[in-house]
């Protein structure tokens, strides 16, 4: 069994979930069951998928929950430039849920590439 704390890519997700929380706390309250419901859904998915990949026992369960979490990060992106885009977010916090969404999505898709790599060359 993987240890997901180890993993950077978990970590990014988990600093994501915090963000998308505190980000999303200041946003109208129209959007309650909106915009800030999917954006706090995308970030704790994308980290919960993680968790969960880390605890099946085979590396294509592994993979295809680290191919979901990578959706979710992505999906998180989107809704990112689309609060901003809509004035619920400030420059501020959009550069850095946006900084992190990328570092994350990276580090998710390195991490994918490898043990694509590895199944293919064991």
């Amino acid at each position: 069994m993987r240890d997901h704390r180890k993993l950077r890519a978990f970590q990014h997700a988990d600093n994501l979930a915090l963000l998308a929380y505190r980000a999303t706390k200041s946003f109208p309250k129209s959007e309650m069951f909106g915009l800030v419901s999917q954006m706090r859904r995308a970030s704790v998915s994308a980290a919960s998928n993680i968790v969960e990949g880390c605890a099946r026992h085979g590396e294509a369960d592994y993979l295809r929950f680290l191919d979901m979490a990578y959706g979710s990060v992505k999906e998180l992106e989107y809704q990112t430039s689309l609060a901003f885009r809509l004035g619920f977010m400030p420059q501020r916090s959009h550069d850095e849920m946006s900084d992190l969404c990328a570092e994350c999505a990276r580090t998710l898709n390195g991490l994918i590439n490898a043990l694509r790599h590895h199944r293919r060359n064991p």
